[in-house]
């Protein structure tokens, strides 16, 4: 068994450092695989089929935990159990040197995996960067982008204004330049929360020339339709925040568990490295 005296001794064995980091890195990846084919098994795209999102999330955050478990404490092993042994050392300087090369060979495995996949590690961060901007200036924006949204169907409203009863005759219907015209200022109204009186006047002139309601009824159906255009941008507004701030807790919640599970990785290498040179130097009680 190869030995090196305290003279000659090197308080760092890369080659067993690297052997175990190759190797933590290697089981990472084959977890890593295993578990996107576990996942997608149980994932259906019938509505409520398959298991609810937050039994995702929490098999996720217990299986990242576990790969930690696993490749940390392989390429812990390795490190200590392949290391030169080291002679007229202090044994407490040897178990010091054993946690080391177990935690080294833990970093260099985690810098190593996420130079392997970091286009995707990237595109997480930048969502994630992304999300907290957009997150961080909601509360500005937030009604400015649900009436863009409503805009979109702001042809619907047009007609519900314009609408007549199956069958009735009139002279003329609107065409698409009063309708066009119609929908800028339902759209306006919207962004403004409110149609000011002069509009009102207008469109109140429009939908009665061109239904058979009279002023009186024209105006009712307009604080009708405008009411409900209000109501389905505020709901839209509602569901857009909740999403936003459940994308939120997610993204922490996961950050969270991803930082404990590689503390627990950096544990079990180090405890793994003794384990190794311990067996390495046949003290195993």
């Amino acid at each position: 068994m190869e030995t090196l005296s305290a003279s000659n001794n090197s308080s760092v064995s890369w080659a067993a450092i690297f052997a175990g980091a190759v190797s933590a890195a290697a089981m990472t990846l084959i977890m890593l695989i295993l578990g996107f084919g576990l996942g997608f098994s149980v994932i259906s795209p019938w509505q409520n089929e398959g298991v609810s999102m937050e039994a995702i999330g929490w098999s996720t955050v217990i299986w990242l935990t576990f790969t930690q478990i696993v490749s940390a404490g392989l390429g812990g092993y390795m490190a200590g159990r392949l290391r030169t042994r080291w002679t007229d050392i202090n044994i407490d300087e040897i178990y010091f040197r054993d946690t080391a090369h177990g935690l080294i060979s833990w970093a260099v495995a985690t810098l190593l995996v996420a130079t392997l996949i970091l286009s995707s590690i990237g595109a997480v961060i930048s969502g994630s960067a992304k999300a907290g901007a957009s997150l961080a200036g909601g509360a500005t924006s937030a009604a400015p982008m649900i009436s863009d949204a409503v805009s979109e169907s702001s042809d619907y409203v047009t007609n519900a204004l314009l609408r007549t009863a199956p069958g009735a005759e009139i002279e003329q219907r609107a065409d698409r330049d009063v309708r066009d015209e119609l929908s800028t200022i339902v759209v306006q109204a919207l962004r403004d929360g409110e149609l000011n009186e002069d509009d009102k006047q207008y469109v109140v002139g429009l939908v009665a020339n061109y239904t058979e309601l009279n002023e009186a009824e024209a105006e009712q159906r307009i604080d009708e339709v405008i009411a409900r255009a209000q109501q389905a941008a505020a709901d839209a507004e509602l569901a857009a925040r909740e999403a936003a701030d459940a994308a939120l807790t997610s993204a922490t919640f996961a950050s969270l568990w991803l930082f404990i599970a590689l503390l627990i990785g950096a544990y079990i290498a180090s405890f793994m490295a003794t384990v190794g040179g311990r067996q390495r130097d046949s003290v195993i009680h």
